[in-house]
């Protein structure tokens, strides 16, 4: 292997480098990937990948531990050997050229849903209905190869958040720090739906104030499978069915709490009779803006 393989030793490599280990700190200390889980990954060239190597705590790593592959998985750097779900992140990458990083790991809310196999409730929480949608559930296959990595692909196209049935999660982006507060805005999310069901339950949002959501998260550029499907329910977890068909899956079902309310999907007249186009809250922008700049900053 050429350890000095111009991508994997110029300044860029190196801020990625340490990127990567600020992230591995994070998820280990936010508990969610226990003794050597998870794994990281940065697109960093057309064919050159940095990543996390196999067999290692993600809260200690150093810049020195981090490897190269290539887009087939074949190790070009690194003192140490590549994390062994490589493919997974590899298979994201060349489906989604947007997508530059991803993180894998065992967030133990969002796990428990994947362990469950319990569909993520929509319409409830505005930061997820602006900010994720709908999450969808890739079905088991044995951590590692490229069948297990193939179980998100036919996911890829409408979403940047999969949870991987009884295993953990997947999340990704254009930027590390968006890919890793991807899994903890979701994780956080888990948590408050397994508290309130202690508490007795969770209540839906009314159709109205669901397309106000979604009204807002068109005006802020955001995209969500619900604006392009004519036959998908506003808050029934519908988006990915044909996903969950290719995938030869059967659909999530919602067992743990109440059904969600059936509403007329995003593009279709609302139940209600109002004609108009969803207003926009300005101060409910703001506020939710506000939230992830400052997630975003850690």
């Amino acid at each position: 292997m050429n350890q000095y393989h111009p991508l994997f030793t110029n300044a860029e490599a190196r801020t990625i480098k340490e990127e990567i280990c600020e992230i591995g700190r994070r998820v280990y200390t936010k508990g969610f990937a226990a003794a050597n889980d998870g794994n990281i990954s940065y697109r960093i060239g057309e064919n050159e990948v940095l990543c996390s190597p196999t067999m290692i705590c993600k809260g200690f790593m150093n810049p020195e531990d981090i490897c190269m592959v290539d887009l087939d998985g074949g190790q070009l750097a690194g003192v140490k050997k590549r994390t062994s779900e490589i493919l997974l992140h590899l298979t994201i990458m060349k489906h989604r050229p947007d997508v530059k990083a991803v993180v894998h790991c065992h967030p133990p809310h969002a796990t428990a849903f994947a362990v469950a196999r319990e569909a993520i409730p929509q319409c409830v929480l505005p930061e997820i209905e602006v900010f994720m949608g709908e999450v969808p559930l890739a079905p088991y296959e044995t951590p590692g190869g490229q069948e297990f990595a193939d179980t998100v692909v036919p996911f890829l196209k409408a979403t940047n958040t999969i949870i991987l049935t009884n295993h953990g999660t997947v999340s990704f982006g254009k930027t590390l720090e968006e890919a890793y507060w991807k899994t903890e805005i979701l994780d956080a999310y888990c948590r408050i739906l397994i508290l309130a069901k202690e508490l007795g339950g969770i209540t839906y949002l009314n159709e109205q104030k669901s397309r106000e959501l979604l009204g807002l998260k068109e005006r802020l550029g955001f995209d969500d499978p619900r604006f392009h499907l004519e036959n998908c329910d506003l808050c029934g977890n519908s988006a990915f069915r044909e996903g969950y068909k290719a995938a030869e899956a059967p659909e999530p079902q919602t067992c743990a709490f109440e059904p969600p309310p059936s509403y007329p999907g995003y593009l279709k007249p609302p139940a209600s009779g109002s004609n108009g186009s969803p207003q926009v809250n300005e101060a409910l922008v703001q506020a939710i803006t506000d939230q992830v700049l400052a997630a975003l900053k850690g």
